[in-house]
């Protein structure tokens, strides 16, 4: 079996979309670096046709040009019509990876296209807009069908082929609503799978908490049948409602579920051990706490108090311990420093800032060399209105332009 799974992560696009929170771009920057640590395929870093969204996606896509990103596809996401996909390629024209999406359930035609698109017209459409996403410089093209789990599945074969023929890379099985569950979804990608011969993703919500379980067993639909198959993931789980499908979760299925993992190959390039590391940088950035239960990282993932599990693990830890703290990289050292410390920020002075740099190993020639980096780090720290971690820090230092144009919005 040659077919694997590749994670697409999509906190930068659907897990900012969480109300009632805010993500810096330099947070969203920092995720996008992590992610690339991670050997993940691929992030949806945002919205190109936003204006807030053009100078922070574009610095990205030159901060990978430059090396700070190693492997990772950066991929813009919207709207399956002809106008945002051109609007995409005029604000970011280096953009190579797109995903364009398009409700195709018969519910959300009627409510919320209000019976004016027709299925010819949804079909017509996302043909036109893969096309024209071709024409203008992308790499790879997603087509997305929001809603897909309340679609019939010979609809969905349609939309997919259309994609397909019109040169798209992938489809995209949208379980808007977190409607589905594991049996259903893989009985259904498995045979859009044979019907296609088409990759598939798995976008799936955590409305009845499921998201996970419904991910994988949709991921081996598509494995059995002879396609390669995406999950797509946010760190923590964030996401609209009650979020999406967990990153770390996610590779744990993966990785040792018994029934799973040899059935299931996942990318090679996945590093686990980074989990513990970007969980906690999006707890900070994002401003929310990681569930004490949650799997890999929550504080109670490998804590025993009953006297009998206490026991057992002390014992052979193997006896309740699935993995080990270091499968997920846990004991790496905290974000922001404890204790006596000297900080650099938003106030900050140069005697001050050039100790904390010194410290991180980076030293300037002079005051004013230095007063250029502290400047931007000043403003680095009103833009995320919370501490600079050392790898923020790191970065400012090393690619000072065009960490500016992401700290950067223009009306």
């Amino acid at each position: 079996m040659n077919n694997k799974v590749y994670l697409i992560d999509v906190t930068n696009r659907d897990g900012v979309q969480t109300s009632r929170i805010l993500l810096p771009k330099l947070s969203k920057t920092m995720l996008n670096i992590y992610l690339d640590e991670m050997g993940i395929y691929q992030s949806e870093v945002g919205f190109p046709t936003l204006k807030h969204e053009i100078n922070y996606i574009n610095a990205n896509i030159e901060l990978a040009k430059a090396g700070a990103m190693k492997r990772i596809h950066l991929e813009g996401w919207c709207r399956a019509v002809p106008e945002d996909v051109k609007l995409s390629f005029k604000n970011c024209p280096n953009l190579k990876h797109l995903n364009i999406s398009m409700s195709t359930s018969e519910i959300m035609l009627r409510a919320k296209f209000m019976g004016k698109k027709s299925w010819k017209d949804i079909l017509d459409t996302v043909r036109e807009s893969v096309k024209l996403a071709k024409e203008l410089g992308a790499e790879t093209v997603g087509v997305n069908a929001e809603d897909a789990s309340r679609t019939e599945l010979d609809r969905l074969i349609e939309f997919a082929l259309v994609g397909k023929e019109a040169g798209a890379d992938r489809f995209r099985y949208c379980d808007t609503l977190g409607a589905d569950d594991p049996i259903t979804i893989y009985e259904r990608i498995k045979a859009l799978s044979f019907a296609t011969k088409f990759p598939i993703e798995m976008h799936c919500h955590n409305d009845l908490g499921m998201a996970e379980a419904v991910s994988v067993a949709g991921a081996q639909g598509a494995i059995e049948a002879g396609v390669d198959a995406y999950i797509n993931t946010t760190i923590n789980g964030y996401g609209e409602r009650a979020g999406n499908c967990d990153l770390v979760s996610t590779i744990l299925a993966l990785k040792f579920s018994h029934g799973i993992k040899d059935k299931v190959p996942l990318d090679e390039y996945v590093d686990l051990t980074k989990a513990w590391k970007i969980a906690k940088y999006a707890s900070y950035a994002f401003n929310l706490p990681i569930p004490i239960n949650q799997p890999g990282v929550g504080a109670n993932a490998f804590a025993h108090e009953s006297g009998i599990h206490a026991d057992g693990a002390l014992k052979d830890r193997r006896n309740y311990e699935l993995y080990d703290p270091e499968d997920v990289g846990r004991g790496e050292h905290e974000l922001v420093e404890t204790g006596r410390i000297i900080t650099t920020g938003e106030y900050g002075g140069i005697k001050g800032f050039r100790h904390v740099y010194s410290k991180l190993g980076i030293e300037f020639h002079d005051d004013g060399e230095a007063r250029k980096i502290l400047d931007l780090v000043q403003y680095a720290n009103l833009h995320t209105q919370k501490p600079l971690t050392d790898d923020e820090l790191i970065l400012i230092a090393h690619y000072p332009e065009i960490v500016r144009r992401i700290l950067t919005v223009n009306p």
